[in-house]
């Protein structure tokens, strides 16, 4: 059974825009192909049905990943018949993705609720796919069925269709704008993201920095921004105010709404931003805390720019990790995400 619902499958593809695709024999680097790409803040990634017993390592690798990435959406691709999506469905596959489109599979993924991506290659064929409760239709294959320019040809008459392009869709900028000027809702990425070379030097660095850097082309490419702004500044107590002086004097001069937590206090007003004013650390120069849209890919982008981080520090409201130098001022920094 599917971990995943579909509504989070489906919106999980459209927010993150890209899709890692990859196949291995061997369980083991497998698991490191799915952690590396993980790390560098894919969300949904596709294992392909194209080896002798792949269900056998996909059966062995999903459980290994329900446990160590729980929110790692983990499906299948090259799936052609009812019966192998049956299979894989069983096996707890939480989306099917075909190179072609398959009626009888699209039946059996509504029944259990399973998302379907099938294949389709002409206008007629995505129409026919959306009949059957198709909610991304995979373009495949994308390139030879006219790239950009074909996705462009259907969204004009068809604004309503969401596509997801797999084949020639490359790792560098000018492609990927390419295909998200032409309006895709997502993309596939194969060989071009998952390198062969980098998994035969098991180089699990390079293709988690190589993900982050394909993920930032894809925000930047819809406009989108992974640090968003300053989330908040924070004060600390001198010698001549406690912290819950200063909080007092903010809320009670502005009329700002004052929150108290176990190590300080949160100012804020109706528009953007708030301040927070700690309990210790008397003397210490304030900090900053930068709001990023997707933690993990925040990590991974910081990571790859060779910025040091600590470890993450998380509770049911936020998730943040503090950089490990303080900016040239000496103020601690700090990255943040509401959840």
């Amino acid at each position: 059974m599917a971990k995943f619902s579909r509504l989070q499958v489906w919106n999980t593809m459209e927010r993150v825009g890209l899709i890692p695709l990859f196949y291995h024999g061997d369980v083991q680097v497998a698991l490191q192909v799915v952690a590396a790409v993980a790390a560098g803040g894919a969300k949904v990634i596709e294992f392909t049905n194209r080896g002798d017993r792949a269900f056998q390592v996909f059966g062995e690798l999903i459980v290994k990943a329900e446990k160590d990435y729980p929110d790692v959406i983990l499906g299948v691709g090259s799936v052609l018949d009812v019966g192998t999506a049956a299979l894989y469905i069983n096996l707890g596959a939480n989306f099917i993705v075909g190179s072609v489109t398959n009626p009888e599979v699209a039946r059996l993924c509504n029944r259990r609720k399973a998302p379907y991506v099938p294949g389709c290659a002409t206008s007629s064929e995505i129409s026919a796919a959306e009949e059957l409760g198709v909610e991304i239709c995979k373009v495949f294959p994308g390139t030879q069925v006219g790239g950009p320019e074909f996705i462009k040809a259907v969204k004009g008459p068809c604004p309503w269709s969401k596509l997801m392009p797999t084949g020639g869709v490359e790792a560098n900028y000018e492609n990927i704008k390419g295909w998200f000027d032409a309006g895709v809702t997502c993309i596939g990425m194969g060989s071009d993201l998952i390198r062969k070379d980098l998994i035969a030097k098991q180089d699990w660095a390079g293709l988690t920095n190589l993900t982050a850097r394909c993920l930032a082309m894809v925000r930047q490419a819809r406009g989108q921004s992974l640090y968003s702004g300053f989330e908040h500044t924070g004060f600390y107590p001198t010698a001549e105010a406690t912290g819950e002086a200063i909080a007092h004097w903010y809320a009670d001069t502005f009329g700002f709404k004052l929150l108290e937590s176990s190590g300080g206090f949160f100012v804020s007003g109706d528009g953007n931003g708030r301040m927070e004013i700690m309990k210790g650390d008397v003397g210490r120069l304030p900090h900053v805390a930068v709001e990023v849209s997707d933690f993990d890919a925040a990590v991974a982008d910081l990571q790859a720019k060779g910025v040091e981080l600590l470890d993450p520090v998380s509770s049911p409201a936020s998730r943040i990790v503090y950089l490990k130098n303080p900016d040239p001022a000496g103020h601690t920094v700090h990255i943040f995400s509401r959840r």
